[in-house]
């Protein structure tokens, strides 16, 4: 008699057992099953990205964090998480991180403004083109080169640009250029123009539009054709790195990018430049 109640009552513990596991496991199910995109950036280079207090606009919670993420970078993986059906989650680090995070599975992807280097195609892999920064000048309004139509228009300019930035190389195509020595930042750079010790900052397109946006003394000028500052590929496309031989992450995002036209990437590149931190 003992026996026997010995053997219902493990009978009845297990089966228990089973029906609470089953019950954990679909708890557990749907919140496993939800597909993430973890997107990697370092939230400090506007208009691409920054970070901020709240999430107006649509800003994204950075994870880990009491900080929200905005930008161009963000507003383009929102469309693409959207489209392939994922949940965005965005991870702020610092740019120096960013490649070996993603090659070690912290973060699924950067989306962070990155140029597609031959040299970092050795280690990720690179989307199509997500934006062209083509190369642009920087002028006063009322300066003597604000209605220069080409870079030989620019002729015997004082010019600068950002340290450590193909920009300042490019600058060297001004012909007969007094070039200055480079400025750290950007906001260092608008000041040398405003105040006067140059005539033109050499930049990428997105930052000078940030910058005239903020200032509406300076003028954009974005020369086209013969006219143009000459660049490689490698010094304006940008484009979204993940781990080398994720060919399935790889081709689910080209989908989506391929959605995307560059009417739509004006238009968001525009949104952010008009609620980025330097126009506040």
């Amino acid at each position: 008699m003992k026996l026997t109640k010995k053997i219902m009552t493990l009978a009845a513990i297990a089966v228990l057992a089973v029906g609470t596991a089953l019950i954990a496991g679909c708890g557990s199910s749907s919140s496993s099953n939800d597909k993430v995109l973890r997107v990697g950036m370092e939230c400090a280079y506007a208009p691409f990205n920054w970070a901020q207090t709240d999430n107006s606009k649509g800003a994204i919670k950075i994870a880990d964090s009491d900080q929200y993420a905005m930008g161009y970078d963000i507003l383009m993986a929102k469309k693409i998480a959207a489209g392939m059906g994922y949940k965005l989650e965005i991870h702020k680090m610092e740019w120096d991180g960013l490649i070996p995070s993603v090659n070690t599975g912290k973060i699924d992807a950067v989306i962070a403004g990155m140029s597609i280097t031959n040299k970092r195609k050795e280690t990720v892999d690179f989307s199509e083109p997500y934006y062209n920064a083509s190369i642009v000048a920087l002028v006063k309004k009322d300066g003597k080169y604000a209605n220069a139509k080409s870079v030989a228009d620019l002729k015997g300019a004082v010019a600068t640009s950002q340290l450590n930035t193909v920009w300042y190389d490019i600058a060297k195509q001004i012909p007969a250029v007094d070039r200055q020595p480079a400025i750290d930042n950007v906001p260092g750079m608008v000041v040398a123009l405003t105040s006067g010790k140059v005539d033109v900052l050499v930049l990428d397109k997105p930052t000078a539009m940030a910058a005239a946006f903020a200032n509406p003394d300076l003028k954009m000028l974005d020369f086209t054709g013969d006219g143009a500052f000459k660049a490689s590929k490698e010094d304006v496309q940008m484009g979204i790195a993940v781990k080398k031989g994720n060919t399935e992450l790889l081709n689910k995002i080209n989908e989506q990018l391929k959605k995307i036209t560059e009417e739509d990437r004006a238009k968001m590149m525009e949104e952010a430049i008009k609620d980025q931190p330097l126009s506040k």
